[in-house]
């Protein structure tokens, strides 16, 4: 049912971009039927799904059709609103996720406020499992955490993240996601929340693992290189890089 849900998501995207008429021609659907879909009235069989998935990835480059939404300022900065605000991007982002990790085993899902919980939110609803939030804060009725302080490169300041102790447990396997990475140190910082937590059981079993790091947009190189380390225990995955 998701996947078949995922297909009509990707199948609104190629109706913004052609007309009926066009995907009539492009996907051999009539008009009628593509509209059905779209609005959401009746799903496709999930052999119809795979059949127009398959079909739909030649003719809507998601990659490309997300770099299209990010606006650029003078400075080389970019707006990401379109990207964690946009539902049915949103949706389509989470099922490729889903379908990056297949086969990996994933108990939590952690990400740092706020602008990676929206498809933080969508991935741990498709895989069903607990969304864990780091915050720069302690929560009052929460009275123990665990925490990572680092200093963002070029800031005097040290900035702590925190998360409830309870929050993840030993056996836990964890997918870390976040919407952009320029630096890394969000990334590695929530990494080694994991890590150390690992670390100090005497049985290295016992501890949670890391299922992999997942962002939708990575800016240049310099993070790959805060993170090779890590990169070394979990596969990193990003969606578009510029």
């Amino acid at each position: 049912m998701k996947y078949r849900m995922m297909v009509t998501e990707l199948l609104k995207v190629a109706s913004k971009k052609y007309k009926y008429q066009e995907l009539k021609e492009l996907l051999g659907l009539s008009p009628p039927i593509l509209s059905r879909y779209t609005r959401g009235h009746v799903l496709p069989s999930y052999s119809r799904a795979q059949w127009l998935y398959e079909r739909l990835l030649k003719i809507v480059n998601i990659k490309e059709e997300l770099r299209k939404l990010l606006k650029f300022d003078e400075e080389g900065y970019f707006d990401n609103t379109p990207l964690v605000s946009d539902i049915t991007w949103l949706k389509l982002m989470a099922n490729y996720v889903v379908e990056r990790f297949a086969g990996a085993r994933v108990t939590k899902i952690l990400t740092a406020a706020v602008d990676g919980i929206p498809i933080s939110t969508m991935v741990a609803s498709l895989l069903d499992v607990d969304l864990v939030i780091a915050k720069e804060s302690r929560e009052v009725g929460v009275d123990k955490f665990l925490e990572e302080t680092y200093i963002p490169k070029g800031l005097a300041v040290r900035r702590t993240l925190y998360i409830p102790r309870t929050a993840i447990k030993p056996r836990d396997s964890v997918l870390i996601i976040d919407d952009v990475v320029r630096t890394g140190e969000t990334l590695k910082a929530l990494a080694d929340m994991v890590l150390k937590m690992k670390a100090r059981k005497k049985d290295k079993r016992a501890g949670p693992d890391l299922a992999g790091i997942f962002v939708i947009v990575s800016v240049g190189d310099e993070w790959k290189e805060l993170l090779e380390e890590i990169a070394g225990v979990c596969p990193i995955e990003t969606l578009i890089q510029v």
